[in-house]
């Protein structure tokens, strides 16, 4: 089975980092690494945030990057703010939102962990989203084998 991970880079980091990981390379820098899924179950994901901050029927789509990695995508930007306001959105009577997305998350069909380690990924990846925001240059990325 393989992996999706998430991190934050520039173009030109990205591009890096994704032929390290096509060689099988050791990789540095901070990056979420979530076992068993593939970019389909990142898009799943923006579709629930976008959903819970009410800003559904975004483009949640993740886009090729550069043609020389078809493993390598990057998240659009509606993806990431969508994200990154699950660290502080707020709705009467809603509840947590990030709690509701990471199980939502963990409902989806052939997702291989549970509600509460679902959390833990969404929470990490709104961080990520987060420092996104803050960054002129830098972008999310995602790459899936």
């Amino acid at each position: 089975m393989g992996f999706a991970e998430i991190f934050v880079a520039t173009h030109d980091e990205a591009l890096k980092r994704a032929a390290a990981l096509e060689r099988g390379g050791e990789v540095a820098g901070a990056a979420v690494r979530i076992p068993g899924i593939s970019d389909f179950e990142v898009e799943q994901l923006g579709d629930l945030a976008g959903h819970a901050v009410h800003a559904a029927g975004a483009d949640y789509e993740l886009a090729m990057v550069d043609v020389t990695s078809d493993a390598l995508l990057g998240v659009p930007a509606a993806m990431v703010r969508a994200l990154s306001e699950l660290l502080s959105y707020e709705s009467e009577g809603e509840g947590n939102v990030l709690d509701d997305v990471a199980e939502s998350w963990a409902a989806q069909e052939d997702m291989p962990f549970g509600a509460e380690e679902s959390r833990g990924y969404v929470q990490q990846l709104a961080a990520l989203a987060a420092d996104v925001e803050k960054s002129e240059r830098a972008g999310l990325y995602v790459w899936s084998v």
